[in-house]
């Protein structure tokens, strides 16, 4: 068995729970041997009766994913030893968990009698719903049971208390909308009780990792109230957040100005006494340690700036050797995130990383417009991004006003798809690159793998009237006898998300208007450009096409 992963163990109950690819009998012992089988078919066709053929950048195939929970106990001697009897627990229910592309083991959890986790409703069509419930199920797979009332949207990280007689779990309320702001939703399993706790916080939790802090009392019926979390730390992105005996947590933190490095918080046993205690808490008694140095050595002599908060909310990151003061002299680039419920953090990245571009000698202005995640859930991201761009002009007259471009990924991409189209916005750009980016709106609601992300969007179905009239207008396909700005399009091939007939098509457009072009194709990348040296491809051809054309001599 190659495909175990999400590995969670119960020590009380010396059981081990992960995740393995198994066929329809659900069986992991038989995996090898059908494997073999289905390699030596003697064809590669795919046939399907329904849609999800693919997702992300696989087409799906005869096995979907599976909790398999064995014994696994410690003897004498520190000696570990696995039982022999294999139990999948989701076997005949038709579900499959973690959910993917991306679920792993923030997708379930386990307590000494059960295992909690999230999984696509399989009564409905799984290209056109977001809806996963939550599902309680014994160790032994016999107990299986629905904690979600079926009417939400998307769940994600579950979890027991310490003491197992609640659950936790993250929940979106709109079916087909997978951006929807996520609230904390808590299960007493002795009461057949389901609260939410943060009906009107107005951030954007994105795992749950601990369930002692806070947790109000169980009201007598399902209810939505708002208990306000409290912060502890207050800079950087944090990620992998784990609890560890002490009253401790470790978890990896990065900024803009460093890679992951881990680090250890102490002192939450006395914040956690507080807050159940009803009283404010002293986050400032915790104390930080940083534990690793890794990226130490290789930032030695790197001049990188944490960024400057700007506007409403986003960076500018200047280039080495920036002065206030010194006019006109250096060129800027516009980064836009995807989504666009997506943001930019204070976080590092080794794709669309500000301070990479400022390294180059540009100006890096990051705008997170409305509807940027924890920026509210409506906006006109366009035109915040207009806004923004003039306000940075008034504000950094250092900035050569005709040496600047914009970039962008996802909806980025789309974004400068329809700045190339609309000169009359009045940004200015001299040059453009567009990764992944959308050309025809209203055909990329046929042929993305997530046709509810369109619906959603756009109010319907493509073909539906007011979804048909919407998506037409505001596809940058329609707009192109008014292309005119230099363009580096960026396309791969395993991009089901976003597929590269969409980038082709802006690549021909562009070349047969006569307008300085070129195509980067990845054929082995998806969304992201994710191997090291397709990363280093990209970036150079990037920063290339921006030193032709605004880049300083």
């Amino acid at each position: 068995m190659t495909t175990a992963s999400a590995f969670r163990y119960s020590p009380s109950a010396q059981h081990l729970v992960f995740s393995a690819y198994v066929y329809p009998d659900g069986l992991v012992e038989t995996v090898k041997e059908q494997d073999t089988a289905y390699e030596n078919r003697g064809n590669s066709g795919l046939v399907y009766d329904e849609t999800f053929e693919r997702q992300w950048d696989t087409w799906v195939g005869p096995k979907s994913k599976a909790f398999i929970g064995v014994s696994l106990t410690r003897v004498v001697g520190a000696k570990w030893v696995l039982g022999e009897t294999y139990v999948n627990v989701l076997k005949g229910s038709g579900l499959s968990s973690p959910v993917e592309p991306f679920g792993e083991a923030d997708d379930c959890d386990i307590s000494k009698t059960h295992v909690i986790f999230t999984a696509k409703d399989p009564q409905l069509p799984k290209a056109v719903h977001t809806r996963q419930n939550i599902y309680l199920v014994t160790h032994d797979g016999k107990d299986l049971r629905q904690l979600t009332s079926g009417i939400q949207g998307a769940t994600h990280s579950p979890v027991f208390s310490p003491s197992g007689d609640k659950v936790a779990w993250l929940e979106l309320a709109l079916d087909g909308h997978e951006s929807d702001r996520a609230k904390v939703v808590i299960y007493d399993l002795q009461k057949d009780v389901r609260f939410t706790i943060t009906e009107d916080w107005d951030r954007f939790p994105d795992s749950i990792f601990i369930f002692t802090l806070a947790v109000p009392l169980t009201p007598p019926s399902n209810a939505a109230q708002t208990t306000q979390p409290t912060a502890l730390t207050s800079s950087g992105s944090i990620s992998g957040f784990t609890p560890i005996p002490g009253g401790r947590a470790t978890f990896a933190l990065s900024s803009l100005t460093s890679p992951n490095e881990l680090y250890e918080l102490s002192g939450l046993d006395a914040v956690e006494r507080d807050l159940l205690a009803g009283t404010n808490a002293d986050v400032k008694a915790t104390m930080l340690t940083r534990l690793t140095s890794f990226s130490s050595t290789g930032l030695q002599g790197k001049d990188l700036f944490p960024g400057k908060d700007i506007w409403t909310h986003g960076y500018v990151i200047t280039p080495p050797g920036f002065e206030r003061g010194v006019n006109g002299k250096w060129p800027a680039v516009m980064l836009i995130h995807g989504g666009p419920e997506s943001a930019w953090f204070d976080q590092w990245s080794t794709r669309w990383n500000p301070n990479v571009f400022a390294s180059q000698r540009y100006v890096v202005v990051a705008i997170n417009p409305t509807g940027s995640t924890s920026f509210g859930q409506r906006g006109r991201p366009i035109q915040d991004l207009l806004l923004g761009w003039k306000y940075i002009l008034q504000e950094y007259p250092e900035i050569d006003q005709n040496r600047t471009a914009a970039a962008g990924a996802s909806y980025g991409g789309y974004a400068i798809n329809w700045i190339q189209g609309n000169p009359k916005l009045g940004f200015g750009f001299k040059t453009l690159v567009c990764h992944d980016g959308v050309f025809d709106t209203t055909y990329n609601g046929y042929a993305t793998d997530e046709l509810f992300f369109f619906n959603h969007e756009w109010g319907g179905r493509p073909w539906d009237p007011a979804a048909f009239e919407a998506s037409r207008k505001y596809s940058p396909a329609y707009t192109v006898a008014k292309w005119s700005t230099p363009q580096l399009t960026i396309h791969s091939s395993k991009d089901y998300r976003l597929p590269e007939g969409d980038g082709i098509a802006v690549f021909h457009a562009l070349q047969q208007l006569g307008v300085p072009s070129r195509l980067l194709i990845f054929p082995d990348e998806n969304h992201w450009v994710i191997n090291a040296g397709n990363s280093l491809k990209w970036h150079y051809e990037v920063f290339r096409w921006l030193d032709q054309f605004i880049g300083l001599s």
